[in-house]
């Protein structure tokens, strides 16, 4: 048996390093010698190397080849993250429901969509409750993927422990053919997914040597959000607040812990210490600032401490108008949280966050989609002028970082723009 040659340790660039320093300048509010420029966009990616949304799902060679080129033609501080662009194979292997995606459900040029429903029913929360891990995986799965219907025929999961019952009713219950199914699908899926985390391994590789480090890796949902997107879709959830808001606040607390060790062991398995946080509900027009207080800041603002006291950065995606939030945003440390803004009067943001976390966005959608390389210059200059005082300024789109339909003369002028303005 012949060993393995090592495998040899990367070596950072200069250019690696700088625009690793560049961007950590910014989110510690010390200035960097330029504003960086980085981007969440996901399928704007893709359709600047050419591909259809489709095939961006579909074909991962092709994606991580669209990746680098984007990557590199624009020239942006960091790579955007490519694990928003889920395998659609997989998705087709698994049966999943929650989603609609292009290449199967919808037309090619269309981004996927996520199918909100009620997973779990307003009278289950004991049932979620007492027993989580039961809960999800005998009822909520079967519902969430046609795949995994039949693990709704398990028995409770605590039955397990008896060794009796591994003698003979669980081989039984293997042996059942809608099992037998489930289980060589989910061995096609474990195979698929494999091909897809080796071609995705490979893009981080490739991107490092090409002198850009990937944003992040790792990825938290706030609690509130957890229960609503995942659980309760958000008519249900909003009506918790008001029918049974002791139950709710019970789950959003039983989930926090789970999503602070999740996001600190990929972290931690990547070696990245970014850790991006997509806020859906937490916006203004979603519920009162007293709401706010009560049922989304406590979970959100347990999540980022945590993440903050094991040496991480909490990214924040601030989706919707965050302007009234923006005093709870000042009770975080300064200098540890990287917020990336849709909607917020940027004056107010200054004032109020201004020395306590680095803003992140928020060149307009609606510039970057039907606007001219001029106007999204002049927002670039007004973005620099406003924050780039103390160097806590990175630049993006607002929805999306970049949204697929953005033009690219548009997409280009931010760039641009950044290195004719925001050089200090």
């Amino acid at each position: 048996m012949t060993d393995q040659p090592e495998v040899p340790a990367f070596e950072p660039s200069p250019e690696y390093l700088a625009r690793e320093k560049r961007f950590n300048d910014a989110v510690s509010l010390t200035k960097p010698d330029r504003v960086p420029v980085a981007s969440l966009a996901g399928f704007f990616v893709a359709r600047y190397g050419g591909l259809n949304h489709g095939v961006a799902m579909y074909d991962y060679e092709k994606l991580a080849e669209a990746w680098k080129f984007t990557t590199q033609k624009l020239n942006w501080d960091m790579a955007p993250p490519p694990f928003t662009m889920f395998p659609a194979p997989v998705m087709d292997l698994l049966g999943l429901k929650t989603f609609l995606w292009p290449g199967r459900h919808l037309d090619n040029m269309l981004t996927y969509q996520f199918v909100e429903e009620e997973y779990m029913l307003a009278d289950e929360y004991d049932q979620f409750l007492k027993d989580p891990g039961d809960f999800v995986v005998r009822t909520m799965m079967p519902r969430m993927a046609s795949t995994l219907e039949p693990m709704g025929m398990l028995l409770p999961l605590h039955w397990f422990s008896s060794g009796y019952i591994l003698s003979g009713p669980f081989p039984t219950l293997l042996g059942l053919p809608p099992v037998m199914d489930m289980l060589k699908k989910l061995v096609e899926v474990g195979e698929e997914m494999n091909k897809y985390n080796a071609v995705q391994a490979k893009l981080g590789q490739d991107l490092a040597a090409m002198g850009y480090p990937m944003i992040t890796a790792a990825f938290a949902e706030a609690p509130f959000d957890w229960i609503s997107d995942m659980f309760r879709g958000l008519r249900g959830v909003m009506l918790d607040m008001y029918r049974r808001p002791e139950k709710l606040k019970a789950a959003i607390e039983l989930v926090t812990p789970f999503m602070i060790q999740s996001a600190i062991g990929i972290a931690q398995q990547t070696g990245n210490k970014r850790v991006f946080i997509p806020l859906h509900r937490g916006a203004g027009g979603f519920m009162s600032n007293k709401q706010f207080e009560e049922f989304y800041w406590p979970g959100l603002k347990k999540l980022i401490l945590a993440l903050i006291d094991e040496g991480l950065t909490p990214m924040p995606f601030l989706e919707g108008n965050y302007t009234p939030r923006l005093p709870y945003l000042a009770e975080l440390p300064p200098g540890k949280v990287l917020g990336h803004f849709d909607v917020v009067d940027l004056h107010e943001a200054k004032k109020v966050i201004g020395d306590v976390m680095c803003f992140w966005g928020n060149v307009p959608a609606e510039t970057l989609v039907t606007g001219k390389p001029q106007q999204i210059k002049d927002y670039v200059k007004k973005l620099i002028d406003i924050f780039g005082d103390n160097g806590g300024l990175i630049v993006d789109g607002a929805v999306d970082g970049v949204p697929p339909e953005s033009r690219p003369e548009n997409v280009e002028a931010m760039t641009e723009a950044v290195f004719e303005y925001g050089v200090y």
